[in-house]
């Protein structure tokens, strides 16, 4: 179960992707991973789902980025299922 905190970063990361970034990113890099910070804003891609959190990492070591694939609903959900 994710806490409180988490489902807001959660919240927080899913509405920047799909207010900025869908529209960005499904052109040219459908199928590959994103990592948004949802504190700052920012995104990090990867080929991998690794590439994109180990990049999202290296900017903002003390923060969780919220990963996902570009392009494509989740074939997992891991915490609460909305």
């Amino acid at each position: 179960m994710v806490s409180a905190v988490q489902f807001e970063l959660i919240q927080a990361a899913e509405k920047i992707y799909a207010d900025r970034l869908r529209s960005l990113l499904e052109p040219g890099h459908d199928g590959e991973f994103v990592a948004i910070e949802p504190v700052s804003g920012e995104y990090f891609l990867g080929k991998t789902l690794s590439e994109a959190i180990q990049a999202a990492r290296r900017t903002h070591p003390s923060r969780l980025p919220y990963a996902m694939r570009v392009g494509t609903r989740p074939a997992i959900h891991l915490g609460t299922w909305r």
